[in-house]
Formats: structure tokens, sequence, C-alpha cells
């Protein structure tokens, strides 16, 4: 659906249009409570006036669901949008990429949910989808395999990093839908792969530059997919496999022969299958075929 950028309907509001209604349902508070918060606290939009009419822009957006955490984990309204909102004297010096890593780290480590949500919540904030894969989660998770393979026990810490990490992500997207025209990709683990994480962050890194696409998640039965292929009438799917033993070069070619182009993603996929398909070991590689523009 095309999008109306002047008046915000017809679908998702672009990038700095975003209406006051439009950013009310998205919070799930009333038009009233978000004039009243710009008047109290001063957190209006930071776009001018176009024609009368307030605009937000996507940072508004992201401030004000920062806000509403904030308020959610029992801080006052006051201070949350002070923190939140920040003036020019008290902006944040950034937030170091190592910090970041090591806080997550300590925090999935020590079982900590709420620390985890709050990381992950901030790196998306600062670093978008991508940055916050490549820079900040991938490394903590490689670190977790690492471990694993050294014997120590750490099921429980990527458990809780994966269970967090994913509820970051759908607060990260809700509410935003794609600005281009087209069919979703369909973005689906191959049936015996059960780590989702990256095609998640994929999925919100193509909603960020408004490419439509949906996630199946992990461990997706081959009939699922190619249903929800064939009734979303999407023309590209992604397969995600991290080992060899979940790759399935079946359901590839079952697509392949219905029409559908198949991106093979991951390190899961032999080299001779994926001599004859597209693959993308990355989050760059991957943002780059489906935009056609590098490092988008």
């Amino acid at each position: 659906m095309n999008v109306d950028a002047t008046t915000g309907t017809g679908g998702a509001p672009t990038r700095a249009a975003w209406t006051p209604g439009k950013v009310a349902e998205l919070l799930g508070v009333s038009p009233v409570t978000l004039r009243s918060w710009s008047a109290r606290y001063r957190i209006g939009p930071a776009t001018p006036e176009d024609g009368g009419h307030r605009r937000y822009s996507d940072l508004d957006v992201r401030r004000l669901q920062h806000m509403q955490r904030l308020i959610e984990r029992g801080m006052g309204a006051r201070e949350a949008a002070a923190t939140a909102f920040p003036g020019p004297a008290e902006t944040p010096a950034e937030v170091p990429v190592a910090q970041r890593v090591r806080e997550l780290g300590d925090a999935a480590g020590e079982l900590r949910f709420t620390s985890i949500a709050a990381i992950v919540d901030s790196a998306l904030t600062a670093l978008g989808a991508a940055g916050t894969w490549t820079e900040v989660v991938a490394p903590v998770l490689r670190n977790l395999g690492g471990r694993w393979l050294r014997g120590e026990p750490c099921f429980e810490s990527e458990w809780a990093l994966s269970q967090e990490v994913s509820g970051a992500l759908q607060r990260f997207t809700a509410g935003r839908e794609p600005m281009l025209p087209g069919r979703p990709v369909v973005l689906a683990c191959c049936p015996g792969e059960r780590h989702s994480l990256p095609v998640e962050f994929l999925r919100a890194a193509l909603l960020e530059v408004g490419v439509p696409a949906v996630c199946l998640g992990q461990m997706v039965p081959a009939e699922t997919t190619l249903g929800m292929v064939s009734k979303l009438e999407a023309t590209t799917a992604v397969l995600w496999s991290i080992s060899p033993s979940s790759a399935d070069e079946p359901l590839a070619r079952r697509l392949q022969r219905r029409g559908v182009t198949v991106c093979a993603a991951g390190p899961g996929w032999p080299r001779e299958v994926v001599q004859g398909l597209p693959w993308v070991g990355d989050m760059t590689a991957a943002l780059e075929f489906f935009t056609g523009q590098p490092g988008a």
C-alpha cells in the first residue's frame, strides 16, 4: 500500500512524517496524553510544522518508545522524558561498542533479563538493527559459542539473550510498515535450524530501509514455508542455515520450481549447493542483495 506523506493515511508514515494520531496509536496512549507530554516536558516533534500539521520524525518516535519503556519499569514520567530527550547540554556521550558488548555479555551470563532488554533497546536506537547485530549481539553469541565448545554450560545464557533480543526487535519494529511497494521477502529458517536471530535482525534491518519482509522464525516446516510463500505471493525467499545438517536443498529446489528466487543465507550451505543459488554470508551482503545499495 502506498504511503500518503501529506495526510498520514494509506499506510505507514514516511520518515519525519508521523502524525500525532499515528504515534499515539503506536504507543498505545491517547492523543490527549501525547499532547500532555509535549506540553509538560517539551518533547514535541523535532521537525518543523508543515502547513500547520505537526509531524514526528523516526528519532522522535524512538525516543518516545524509550521514554515509555522507562515509565513501564517504574521511572517517573518527568525523569523518563529527561532521559529519553536529553537537551543539547545533557547529550550523553556515545557508548563505545566494546562497552555494549561487555555489558550485554555480563547481563546474559548473569541472567539479568531486564538489563539485557535495556542494553539491546539502547543499541537498536543508537546503531539500528544491522549495527546492533553485527557489532553487539553477534559478538556476544560467538563468545557464548566458544564457551560451549570449551565445555562450559551456557545454554541458559543463550536462551535468555535470544528471548530478550527477540522482544527488543519486536518493540523496535512495532508500527513500522514497508514504505516501498512490492511483495514481501519471506525469511525462514530451514526446517532443522533453531537459530533464528539472524533472520529476525534481517527483517528489522529491511523494514528500516522500507523493504517489506516477513520472518517465519525457527525450525519452519517445509510445507509451512511453501504455503506462506504461496499465500503471500512472494517472489523471493531466504533460507537460513547455520550448519550443513540444517541446510535444506530439496526445499530450495521446490521453491525454485515455483518461480521463487531463493537466497541461501548462512554458513551452513555446502559450496556445491551455493553454486546454483544466490548466497549471502553476513548482514551487509544481505542488505546489499535486497536493496542494491552497498552497506544499506
